[in-house]
C-alpha cells in the first residue's frame, strides 16, 4: 500500500465496541463529559489515549468554562448533521475543530451562535443557553462565518463602521491596526473584492472590539501564505489577551501553532479530542541519522542504547530513522561521536502525524 493510500480517512468499526459515551461513563463516571456516540474500540491504546485527554480537561471547574456543548444533535437526515456532540472549551483557551467539508464543523459553530436550535442537547456560552439568550451572547462574541455575505454597502470601511455602531464600538484603533496587519484596503468596493479581501474585512470585524469569545469558521480560506502568517500572529495576540477562541480549520500547521485542544469530527461525530501538550511534550524524540560511509553505518551499534526503536532502516543511503526516549538522548550522541556522521536531523512530531496514527490508524 502506498503512503497516499494509507492517509485516506477510513474509520471502519471493529466487532468488539462500545459507544464513546458508554466507555467514558464506565471509566470516569459523570465527572467527564467529552465524547460522542461514535463507536470506538476499547483496546489498551484507546483507553490510554482517552484517559490522558480526560485528565487534561477534568482540571477545569464549571465557572472556568466559556462554551459547553452537551449531547447536541442536529439531524438533517440522510446521515447529515451533528450527533451527540459533547465538549467544553475553557476560558482563555484556543480550541481547534478539524474535519473535512461536510463533517459538521459549521453546524456546530452555528449552534454556539444561536443561529440553529439543536434537536437535542444544550449549548451554553458563558453559562447562558445559546438559543434562548442569543441576543445577550452576541455582544460577547466575535464571529467569522464560513460564507461571507455583506449587506448592500459600497465600501469595506462602510461595513466596518456599521458593525462598530451595532456593537457600540467607538474606538477604531484596533480595527486600523488589524487593517494594517492584514494589508487590507478598506476603501475597496465590497462587490469587487476578491475572496481574500472579503476574508480580511470579515476578520477585522470579528476582532476589532476585543470580544471575550471569538468563533471562526475556516478563517484563513482565501488568504495567501503571508497573510496566513499574519493571521496566526493575530491569534497569538488574542490568546495573550485572554480571549477564548474556537476555530474550525483543516490546516494542521495552523491548528498546531495556535491551539490548546483540537477536536476531530467526521460524519457529524467527534472521533477524538487531543490536548496539544501531548503533541508538544512527548516522551520520545525521533532522529534521521545519515552516516558518512557504509562502514560507519554498519558499525553503529543500536543495541548499546536502551529503548531505541528503528522506524526506518535505509541501508542503501546509510541512514537510520530512530525513535528514542528523551532521557537517552545523551547516550545516543555519545555513541554517535564514535562514528563519522554526514547529517543528523530531529524529526518533529506533528498534529498531522497524531491524526494519522491515532484517528485514522487507531480506528482501523
Amino acid at each position: 500500500m502506498s503512503k497516499k493510500e494509507k492517509k485516506k480517512i477510513e474509520l471502519p468499526i471493529r466487532k468488539e465496541v462500545k459507544t464513546f459515551q458508554e466507555f467514558l461513563k464506565e471509566k470516569f463516571g459523570d465527572a467527564f463529559n467529552v465524547g460522542s456516540k461514535k463507536k470506538v474500540t476499547t483496546d489498551e491504546k484507546s483507553e490510554r489515549d482517552i484517559y490522558a485527554n480526560a485528565q487534561s480537561l477534568l482540571k477545569y471547574k464549571d465557572d472556568e468554562i466559556a462554551v459547553e456543548l452537551s449531547h447536541v444533535t442536529k439531524n438533517y437526515k440522510k446521515g447529515r448533521g451533528i450527533f451527540d456532540i459533547t465538549f467544553r472549551v475553557p476560558k482563555g483557551k484556543t480550541f481547534g475543530y478539524c474535519g473535512t467539508n461536510g463533517a459538521g464543523k459549521t453546524t456546530t459553530l452555528r449552534t454556539m451562535m444561536g443561529f440553529i436550535k439543536p434537536d437535542e442537547g444544550t449549548v451554553k456560552v458563558m453559562g447562558m443557553d445559546a438559543w434562548k439568550n442569543a441576543e445577550k451572547i452576541k455582544p460577547l462574541v466575535g464571529y467569522l462565518p464560513g460564507e461571507i455575505a455583506f449587506p448592500q454597502l459600497e465600501h469595506g470601511s462602510d461595513f466596518l463602521k456599521v458593525q462598530a455602531e451595532m456593537i457600540g464600538l467607538n474606538d477604531m484603533s484596533k480595527a486600523e491596526r488589524i487593517i494594517n496587519m492584514m494589508q487590507l484596503d478598506p476603501t475597496a468596493n465590497l462587490k469587487r473584492m476578491s475572496k481574500g479581501m472579503k476574508q480580511k474585512t470579515a476578520i477585522v470585524a470579528a476582532f476589532m472590539n476585543s470580544p471575550e469569545i471569538i468563533i471562526l469558521d475556516e478563517p484563513t480560506t482565501g488568504l495567501d501564505p503571508l497573510m496566513r502568517e499574519a493571521f496566526v500572529n493575530l491569534i497569538k495576540e488574542e490568546k495573550a489577551r485572554g480571549a477564548t477562541i474556537i476555530m474550525s480549520n483543516h490546516m494542521f500547521d495552523e491548528l498546531e501553532e495556535t491551539c490548546d485542544y483540537v477536536a476531530f469530527i467526521k460524519d457529524g461525530y467527534i472521533v477524538d479530542i487531543v490536548d496539544m501538550d501531548s503533541i508538544h511534550a512527548r516522551k520520545f524524540k525521533e532522529y534521521t541519522i545519515r552516516f558518512q560511509t557504509q562502514e560507519d553505518y554498519k558499525a553503529f551499534n543500536l543495541k548499546k542504547i536502551k529503548g531505541v526503536k528503528v522506524l526506518y532502516d535505509v541501508g542503501a543511503k546509510d541512514t537510520y530513522v530512530i525513535q528514542i526516549p528523551i532521557e537517552m538522548t545523551d547516550a545516543l550522541f555519545e555513541e554517535l561521536s564514535k562514528h563519522n556522521i554526514r547529517s543528523i536531523k530531529e524529526v518533529q512530531y506533528t498534529l498531522q502525524e497524531y491524526f494519522e496514527e491515532n484517528v485514522i490508524g487507531g480506528n482501523k
